[in-house]
């Protein structure tokens, strides 16, 4: 043994230990031990993949119409179609392949939205001091409106225009996105705030205001990322959301036309034939349960992840 490996200390940590002990490496360390978490990142990664690369294996075209195959039931009667036809002889595994990309779509974008005008609002409140009681009286006025009545008006409303501006997929695209995203916002923003209030009190925000740094380059390069954590944790309890109030909307008829399947749309269609075939009601269901159960397991593992208290 060398004289230069005596004197390295045998507890010398490894590449792999500093690198855990980073924010990232501690975080994933934490949120591998919540079991739940692991398994619903697999199971939603399933269903990511089998919605965009499906249609590459998959090839049948959901609007095809075979009236020679009205109603058949799942792979018990044939392989060709193992999740079974609708009423109109369309495969349903195709109609909920293409229904997945819009479902999941809608949630991802509406949640953008949302997280976008709550971590704006609740930056502005939380540090300037002149701004925070006319925000949160805002917020607390958005929060006591009626969700789904005021969801309903505003699609009756704004439905029809929006379809003759941009056609009919990309207007209700849009307007359910800016519906759902702009009803939303209330929980981040509280949070937001609580997390600016309590950074903006540290010793180094401090230090930037005394060396005569701006409003603007303090909120950016000190206190937002401090703050990232709690709204990555509210950005996945936001897809969930967003994914059941498109399913709601849908379901109410109000969503996508006919030829433009969604989860939601899947179950407004089956709704009718319920007690014939009841598979058309069970696979966007199932879909749209694993999906909100799946994100809504990853939200709790980030947030005790996240959370410095339970890291080591």
């Amino acid at each position: 043994m060398t004289a230069k490996e005596k004197t390295k200390p045998k507890n010398l940590d490894s590449a792999e230990q500093l690198k855990a002990r980073t924010f990232v490496g501690d975080a994933w360390l934490q949120f591998r031990k919540h079991k739940l978490g692991m398994v619903a990142i697999f199971v939603l990664a399933v269903i990511i993949l089998g919605v965009m690369i499906g249609p590459l294996f998959w090839t049948l075209d959901p609007e095809y119409i075979d009236m020679s195959l009205l109603g058949l039931p799942p792979i018990i009667s044939s392989l060709e179609h193992p999740w079974g036809t609708d009423t109109l002889g369309r495969d349903t595994l195709a109609r909920c392949i293409h229904g997945g990309r819009v479902s999941l779509l809608i949630g991802i974008s509406a949640m953008l939205v949302s997280i976008s005008i709550g971590t704006v609002i609740g930056l502005a409140s939380g540090y300037f001091r002149r701004l925070d009681n006319p925000l949160m009286r805002l917020t607390d006025i958005f929060i006591a409106l009626p969700q789904l009545p005021l969801l309903l008006v505003l699609m009756m409303l704004f439905r029809e225009p929006l379809k003759a501006s941009f056609g009919p997929e990309g207007g209700v695209f849009i307007l359910m996105v800016s519906v759902i995203g702009g009803l939303q916002w209330m929980p981040t923003a509280r949070l937001v705030r609580g997390e600016v209030l309590t950074v903006k009190s540290r010793e180094f925000i401090t230090a930037a205001n005394a060396v005569g740094s701006r409003d603007g380059r303090i909120l950016a390069s000190h206190i937002l990322p401090n703050v990232l954590s709690p709204v990555i944790v509210a950005a996945t309890f936001s897809i969930a959301s967003a994914i059941i109030t498109e399913s709601a909307l849908s379901f109410l008829g109000l969503g996508f036309p006919p030829d433009f399947p969604t989860w939601g749309r899947l179950l407004f269609d089956g709704k009718d034939y319920l007690t014939i075939t009841w598979t058309l009601v069970f696979w966007p269901g199932m879909l749209i349960s694993l999906t909100v159960l799946c994100v809504n397991f990853i939200g709790d593992g980030l947030r005790d992840a996240l959370d410095p208290r339970l890291r080591k």
